[in-house]
């Protein structure tokens, strides 16, 4: 099986890379002209690597070529910050997809697999936890356009054929997590804890959110790369759901000493509370969770305490 990831250099992209290739698949990536290649550099050697502007579409040909699955990872804004330019969220995320889809159509790409996202495409709740046909009411800019795409995957499978499947993924964490991205806040709550500074909470630390470790979505997308049932839309996360207050205490534990916190005001762009129902995940594609949350953060916190090490700032107990 052929490969192509799409934003197969940053954190997802890099352990879903590692994946493929231990499941014997061949891998090409592409991403953002000189990229940092840190997080794929023990598998360069193994691998193509393609460098460019994903809205410029004279590379979609070249990339595509060859082609039997696409996962889709590339996404030019977070959700922090999409409502400040929804224009510039459309136009280079939904329309760079619409013409990548028109090149994978035409190279004979036989399925699409979106990472989409699972913490904004349903917006506020009404209930929990939320299935995959709960109603869709994204509040920022990110989720519109990750929901937008999910609806142009349904319209080429129907018009032309091309196969797809979404994952919509809750709070990925793990090891190679950027703590200063604007995305994942258990990355950055660990990179302030080894390093002996203040977890900055939005709000009162209520906001609920169901964290998942990052191999056990590799292990959905994989799964989903060889499934032929009906089903197209998965919910993947950890069927848990903790406040930041939780998350921070767990933190806590881990590290082995207090912590101090600073409450910072609520973000316009956060819902309440997010637990996703992963019950068509485990019928469909036989996947659930592996690896607990505790274990997950242990893991991740090892290689947060070595970047540390390795920069001199490494925070000890008292």
């Amino acid at each position: 099986m052929k490969c192509l990831i799409l934003g197969g250099a940053g954190f997802l992209g890099s352990h879903l890379c590692e994946g493929l290739l231990a499941a014997g698949c061949s891998v090409r990536i592409f991403d953002r002209s000189n990229i940092d290649t840190g997080n794929i550099a023990h598998v360069l050697d193994r691998i193509e690597l393609h460098e460019g502007d994903f809205s410029d579409r004279s590379h979609y040909a070249r990339i595509t070529q060859g082609i039997d699955i696409a996962f889709h990872l590339i996404s030019t804004t977070i959700p922090k910050t999409s409502n400040e330019n929804p224009p510039y969220d459309v136009e280079s995320n939904i329309v760079p997809t619409l013409h990548f889809l028109d090149a994978a159509r035409d190279s004979g790409v036989k399925k699409i697999i979106f990472f989409s996202s699972g913490g904004t495409v349903y917006g506020i709740p009404e209930k929990i936890p939320i299935h995959e046909e709960h109603p869709t009411n994204p509040i920022c800019s990110y989720g519109i356009h990750k929901l937008t795409i999910e609806k142009y995957l349904m319209l080429y499978h129907r018009i032309c054929g091309l196969d797809y499947g979404i994952l919509r993924i809750s709070n990925p964490f793990g090891e190679r997590q950027r703590a200063g991205s604007g995305q994942g806040v258990i990355a950055a709550f660990l990179n302030r804890a080894v390093k002996g500074e203040k977890l900055e909470i939005w709000g009162d630390g209520s906001v609920v959110r169901s964290d998942i470790y990052v191999p056990d979505v590799i292990n959905a997308a994989i799964k989903l790369m060889n499934y032929r049932g009906r089903e197209k839309i998965f919910n993947i996360g950890s069927g848990r759901g903790l406040s930041l207050q939780e998350v921070s205490k767990e933190i806590e534990k881990a590290v082995g000493y207090p912590l101090q916190i600073a409450y910072t005001p609520h973000r316009i762009m956060d819902v309440p509370v997010n637990v996703l129902d992963i019950g068509r995940s485990g019928m469909a594609l036989e996947w659930e969770p592996l690896i607990s949350f505790e274990n997950g953060i242990q893991n991740t916190l090892k290689s947060f305490v070595k970047d540390s090490d390795k920069s001199g700032k490494k925070r000890t107990a008292d």
